[in-house]
């Protein structure tokens, strides 16, 4: 989860699709069946889902993660490139967490990768959580099974609010 991008998958799919007719999967807050659907519908073969799957069982997350997930919204992400030298999500709390202010982040070099502040400051994905927009879907941690039937259920059910 995390993996983040400035354009919206409204405008991506649009322009992807006039070049490309093959697969195409889309990602990016997509934590309900209907935003599944809402995947399919925009032109998108299939969605692909991350931070819903971190806060499962099944997971190799650490507690804490899981526990983040479900507690955040979309209001607690932060865009930044300052952990990797890339732009990705993560969560406030986590970056709260080391004594660090998410809303007063350095900003990487974009030209180059900062390998000083992976070496010797926090590290993502260790102690600074990535983490989509659509983790105010996720309400607990819960079986990849159980997870797997929500998304389901939601999408047949969207389908059949649609249905005309």
């Amino acid at each position: 989860g995390g993996h983040a991008g400035t354009l919206s998958p409204f405008a991506l799919v649009q322009e992807i699709r006039e070049w490309f007719d093959g697969p195409l999967l889309l990602a990016g807050a997509i934590a309900t069946g209907g935003g599944i659907l809402a995947a399919q519908a925009m032109g998108a073969d299939m969605a692909y889902i991350g931070s819903p799957f971190i806060a499962t069982e099944e997971a190799r997350a650490v507690e804490g993660y899981k526990q983040m997930i479900v507690d955040s919204n979309a209001a607690d992400v932060v865009y930044s490139n300052y952990f990797t030298g890339i732009h990705g999500n993560y969560l406030k709390g986590s970056i709260t967490a080391t004594g660090m202010d998410p809303d007063a982040l350095p900003v990487a070099d974009p030209s180059k990768m900062d390998f000083d502040q992976a070496v010797s400051g926090p590290k993502a994905w260790k102690e600074i959580w990535g983490a989509g927009q659509g983790v105010g879907a996720v309400k607990a941690v819960v079986p990849v099974a159980e997870l797997v039937d929500r998304l389901e259920n939601e999408y047949r059910a969207a389908r059949e609010r649609l249905a005309v």
